[in-house]
């Protein structure tokens, strides 16, 4: 492949790195490689906005009894996708949920859905990061002394069912 195309297929595929190796010599991968990683110079470049999938908003059930409320919530907390936040909002979850209001577990519901990042959430709980306020309730402040573990018991798996 000769440099003048690597550069024209450098200014298209900004951002992504196809399995062209195995067909460039070690001079060219060296020049796509460079070419895909300068950020200095990224006016001669298509730049794609945004390639993340798009999150959902987080949309508010209505119409949804206290039961089948915990119960999604229950499953939402076990199933986060991090094992932080999966032994933190489960054994959260098994001690508190029963327990909690109506507007309790509206706010419980908020907490663990709304923000797009599951780390944000581990960071407000654990007090690495400052929580915002829209997320500030009785609820945050159970789930932050719910993560203290001042009984210093063992959290090493998820709660039986």
């Amino acid at each position: 492949m000769s440099t003048q195309k690597l550069l024209q297929s450098c200014r298209i595929l900004r951002g992504h790195i196809f399995p062209l190796q195995g067909a460039l010599t070690k001079e060219p991968i060296h020049m796509l490689r460079r070419c895909l990683s300068d950020p200095s110079d990224s006016s001669k470049f298509y730049t794609p906005e945004d390639l993340s999938p798009p999150i959902p908003p987080y949309q508010q059930r209505y119409g949804e009894t206290l039961e089948l409320k915990r119960a999604r919530l229950l499953y939402q907390s076990r199933k986060r996708g991090m094992l932080e936040n999966g032994l933190l909002l489960s054994t959260f979850a098994k001690q508190h949920l029963n327990t909690l209001t109506e507007d309790q577990l509206s706010s419980y519901d908020k907490l663990i859905n709304q923000p797009s990042n599951d780390w944000d959430i581990y960071y407000w709980v654990t007090g690495v990061k400052e929580i915002p306020e829209e997320y500030r309730s009785d609820v945050m402040d159970l789930l932050k002394n719910h993560a203290k573990n001042s009984t210093k018991e063992s959290r090493i798996k998820q709660p039986d069912l």
